[in-house]
């Protein structure tokens, strides 16, 4: 599934070409997630204001309304001028004088709901139990220990949960868990203001880490420009299941935790 670093760097990929487009059309292909809400026709002549993200969505600013846009399990979105005929897996596509902006999705769990405004009911459903966002000044340790005081699962559940801090999922909670030394099944609430404080600087660093790299492709993941990410080359316990700790040569280990696999040293991760 593509993470917050991977929404990001598709976001800056096209955010400032597509900026004060105007709609000509709209495509839709099969059913997605979530119905648009709203007819097609509706769009055309709308003005293109901005393109914010919060969390893993991304939001398309018009001149009335917003789309939001979600990559789901497999979706990516492509924005040019001379893009290929849409195939059986693009099922959304919004033609504006600047290009067509495009949604590749094959299983379709990704989604675009058009809101009149962002205090609307649908909007509020998706966004409002959404946590802070963690490359934002607001991401602070001390907020981050209270937040954590309170939960009895596990830490590795409570990231990809979002509603403490949004964003981190299965990669780079593996790759933060790895780099302060706590090992996923820990339980939130057992976690000292030290070893928080070490969580939410390395919650920090690795996402950083990923914008840099252009996030990570493990299949086929690219910016809206085609371009792939490189973080998964250097990574540290994610899919090395079997292979050795590039910082103790242990052999890494992976459990699974809900329906998602973790990845950790046993020796670098003893707390």
């Amino acid at each position: 599934m593509p993470e917050l670093p991977e929404v990001e760097i598709t976001r800056r990929s096209f955010a400032d070409q597509i900026m004060g487009a105007q709609v000509g059309a709209l495509r839709l292909g099969l059913p997605l997630r979530w119905p648009l809400g709203c007819a097609a026709a509706d769009l055309v002549g709308r003005r293109v204001l901005g393109l914010t993200r919060r969390g893993k969505y991304l939001l398309l600013q018009l001149d009335r309304g917003c789309l939001l846009l979600h990559l789901g399990m497999s979706g990516s979105l492509r924005f040019g001028s001379e893009l290929a005929p849409p195939g059986r897996h693009d099922h959304f596509d919004l033609q504006t004088d600047r290009g067509c902006l495009r949604l590749h999705d094959p299983r379709r769990f990704g989604a675009v709901v058009y809101v009149p405004s962002l205090d609307d009911a649908r909007a509020q459903r998706l966004l409002a139990g959404l946590g802070v966002e963690p490359l934002d000044a607001g991401f602070e340790p001390e907020r981050f220990y209270q937040a954590l005081r309170g939960r009895r699962a596990a830490i590795k559940q409570v990231l990809l949960a979002g509603d403490v801090v949004v964003g981190v999922g299965n990669i780079y909670a593996c790759e933060a868990l790895f780099l302060a030394g706590i090992r996923p099944t820990l339980r939130a609430q057992r976690l000292s203001r030290a070893r928080v404080a070490r969580l939410h600087a390395a919650v920090v660093a690795v996402l950083q880490r990923a914008l840099s790299l252009g996030g990570s492709t493990l299949r086929d993941f690219a910016s809206a420009q085609g371009e792939p990410g490189y973080f998964q080359l250097e990574a540290m316990v994610y899919g090395r299941t079997g292979l050795p700790c590039r910082t103790c040569t242990r052999t890494i280990k992976s459990i699974r935790q809900g329906q998602r696999s973790s990845f950790f040293c046993p020796q670098c991760q003893t707390f």
